[in-house]
């Protein structure tokens, strides 16, 4: 034991240390242990606070366009497609 250490500045590493091992030990029981099951949650029951959900897609939207605008369209793809 060197002369200038206290005994307790060489015990608070060895207490750290067995802290350290008592938490980990802690923690991994902690979480291996089996979870309760809750009666009250049943996985087919709905909440019944929600509207029901849709089921199916929502039909597409579309809408004519005028010459003019295809036109328009066109011209603006052009000139998109000759920045790439």
């Amino acid at each position: 034991m060197p002369e200038n250490v206290s005994m307790l500045q060489l015990l608070g590493p060895v207490v750290l240390a067995l802290a350290a091992a008592l938490w980990v030990t802690g923690l991994i029981r902690l979480l291996r242990r089996p979870r309760p099951v809750h009666p009250r949650r049943a996985t087919d029951q709905k909440l019944s606070g929600l509207p029901p959900q849709r089921q199916t897609a929502p039909d597409r939207e579309s809408v004519e366009l005028t010459p003019a605008e295809r036109d328009a369209f066109a011209g603006l793809v052009r000139r998109l497609d000759d920045g790439r």
